[in-house]
């Protein structure tokens, strides 16, 4: 019944703020163009590269494509759905979040809701196009128990993202400056997981394996659907590490809400 009412709710704030923003419907396209010509320029960096380079690592053209359209495609779902979570810094120095507190609603999901990036639209629709691309050109042996996981890891990714994207933004509870880095700074490590984390270092593979699991929304998902022996066993832990990420994002959030002082008058 909690779930059911979460859902309306969000529903009914999201669609308030999308029809604010389809107000602005030359911005609309514009930031949905922006996105895809970004992303579109890395798949031709990559393509580039692969020209040069049969291989990395093992890894062909169209696995790392994957991977690299998997890295895009759960930061639209973020910047689309939970664009909120990148406005917590700004909510607690101004002491916007005072009026949340009061509603009786639940804190999170208001604050999930508090901004829409459409540039994540684009995101997601060449995240899609690319990652069907790549599937369609790499030789897998379907089954429907690899399809069941398959898509169950395609959601562990997303609510990874989203997870570690708001735990990153609840450091504005204890850094209060206005310049705020160290969001951007942990969403930058999602760089690496563009491509096979086996080219790193043993401690840089690692910490966006466990510390900061960037590895499970791209890397691991491939190499268990791409048959990569010595990497895809450890693909199966992804729902079990989305859950982790979800409860250390949510009692960083608590004892951050514990902290958090008002606007002092």
């Amino acid at each position: 019944m909690r779930l059911r009412r979460g859902l309306f709710l969000y529903r009914r704030l999201f669609t308030q703020q999308l029809r604010a923003i389809l107000e602005y419907q030359a911005d609309f396209f514009i930031m949905i163009g922006a996105a895809v010509l970004t992303q579109l320029l890395g798949f031709i960096f990559l393509w580039v590269v692969y020209q040069r380079i049969p291989d990395i690592n093992g890894w062909k053209f169209w696995e790392v494509t994957f991977m690299y359209a998997m890295v895009f495609f759960t930061e639209g779902v973020g910047s689309l759905f939970f664009e909120g979570t990148w406005r917590l810094t700004r909510l607690v120095n101004m002491g916007e979040l005072d009026r949340y507190l009061l509603r009786p609603m639940p804190t999170a999901l208001q604050i999930f809701t508090t901004g829409i990036g459409m540039n994540g639209i684009g995101n997601i629709i060449l995240g899609l196009v690319i990652i069907g691309q790549s599937l369609g050109h790499i030789d897998i042996k379907w089954t429907t128990g690899k399809i069941v996981v398959g898509i169950v890891l395609f959601v562990s990714a997303i609510v990874i993202r989203v997870a570690i994207n708001f735990a990153a933004n609840c450091a504005g509870f204890w850094i209060k400056s206005s310049g705020n880095a160290f969001p951007l700074m942990v969403h930058s490590f999602a760089d690496f997981a563009k491509y096979p984390i086996s080219i790193f270092s043993i401690g840089l593979q690692a910490f966006i394996s466990a510390i900061v699991p960037f590895a499970f929304i791209s890397f691991f998902p491939a190499a268990y659907l791409f048959g990569k022996e010595s990497w895809g066993w450890i693909g199966l832990f992804g729902p079990l590490v989305a859950v982790y990420c979800v409860g250390m994002a949510y009692l960083v959030f608590r004892i951050g809400l514990s902290k958090y002082e008002s606007v002092g008058n």
